[in-house]
């Protein structure tokens, strides 16, 4: 995921005048699906960041559960959901 929020904009300006140029789709046609897109690479985001954090901190006795990643305020995702 990009740094910085100016990377982002960009990309995200360049996706929607592709967008724009490229079908005759209305900005509330396909906002939709594109803050959709947003989110799911920003959930995955932050269940990869946990993943990680939960992966040093894990002990033999007990697995890591969706219980674990929910106490961090993560969504969690199945496998078959990841981006």
């Amino acid at each position: 995921m990009p740094a910085n929020h100016n990377e982002i904009e960009k990309k995200l300006w360049a996706a929607a005048d592709e967008l724009r140029a490229n079908s005759k789709l209305k900005s509330s046609e396909y906002s939709v699906p594109v803050l959709g897109l947003i989110f799911l690479r920003y959930a995955d985001h932050k269940f990869t960041e946990a993943q990680k954090e939960l992966a040093t901190k894990s002990t033999g006795r007990r697995k890591v559960g969706r219980t674990d990643y929910q106490a961090r305020g993560v969504l969690y995702l199945p496998e078959a959901a990841r981006f």
